[in-house]
């Protein structure tokens, strides 16, 4: 039976660890052709080979991509006509997850978590846009944080920035309803997922990282950290022709945490 996500053209950022490996992991073997992008080469290149070696064909790549670069952005989408022959799925995925209060934040790193989180999002929605509209219906999903939609004190500019990332997927979304195109965006908010990121959260090294994990799943009504794999499930939902009449949403993979 062919894949879920058979003939779609996937570009997915910060895919060397991760969320974006196990998204990209999961495309690929559903029936996508892969490009994952990083700032870290080596380690998308590391997926990819992994990927390709699982699915025993030549269906993932990788490539250098700071996602607060236009250039790198142009330089990703044109590795995707090359190497993927077009896009129909874009997961803007890369990000960065830094805490602090509104005393404790500077603004270097509120500029930062910007940078990355919300201007990233902005700049691939942007550039992958004309290889989208050729390959309809294709889908963007943008990674968002359940802290987009629920604040904490402590939690400042990683709060804002993934506000704006839940207020641009909207914007998209409603920009590309108007125009007529089969080309939808969503966003998708996970709650604690046991991924590197969650190390940024630490606030002292001295503390066993299972004590700090263990204190955020408590928070968690089912108990338990998410897993990679249960938010790339959400996405591949996503990418596929099962949700085109799903648009402007956001997807809430939290464990119950915003029920409360």
């Amino acid at each position: 039976m062919a894949g879920r996500v058979a003939g779609k053209k996937a570009l997915v950022t910060g895919a060397a660890q991760g969320l974006g490996a196990a998204i990209a992991r999961r495309l690929a073997e559903d029936g996508a052709t892969v490009l994952l992008t990083d700032i870290n080469e080596s380690g998308a290149a590391i997926q990819a080979d992994a990927i390709n070696a699982a699915v025993d064909s030549e269906v993932a790549f990788a490539c250098r991509h700071d996602v607060t670069s236009e250039d790198d952005w142009q330089a990703a989408v044109e590795m995707a006509a090359r190497k993927l022959h077009g896009l129909s799925v874009l997961v803007n995925n890369a990000g960065i997850g830094l805490g602090g209060t509104i005393e404790s934040t500077s603004f270097a790193v509120w500029k930062r978590s910007f940078a990355i989180n919300a201007d990233g999002v902005f700049l691939g929605c942007q550039a992958a846009l004309p290889l989208l509209k050729a390959s309809q219906p294709a889908s963007i999903v943008n990674i968002s944080s359940i802290a987009g939609l629920i604040a904490a004190g402590t939690l400042t500019p990683y709060n804002a920035s993934k506000a704006a990332v839940w207020m641009l997927t909207k914007s998209v979304a409603l920009h590309c309803a108007s125009q007529g195109w089969d080309i939808r965006c969503n966003s998708v908010h996970p709650a604690f997922v046991d991924t590197p990121i969650l190390d940024n959260f630490r606030r002292s090294t001295e503390v066993p990282r299972e004590v700090t994990m263990g204190k955020l799943a408590a928070q968690i009504p089912l108990g338990r950290l998410g897993e990679p794999e249960e938010i790339a499930a959400g996405v591949l939902y996503l990418a596929s022709d099962e949700s085109r009449f799903m648009t402007g949403a956001e997807l809430k993979l939290d464990g119950g945490i915003s029920a409360q």
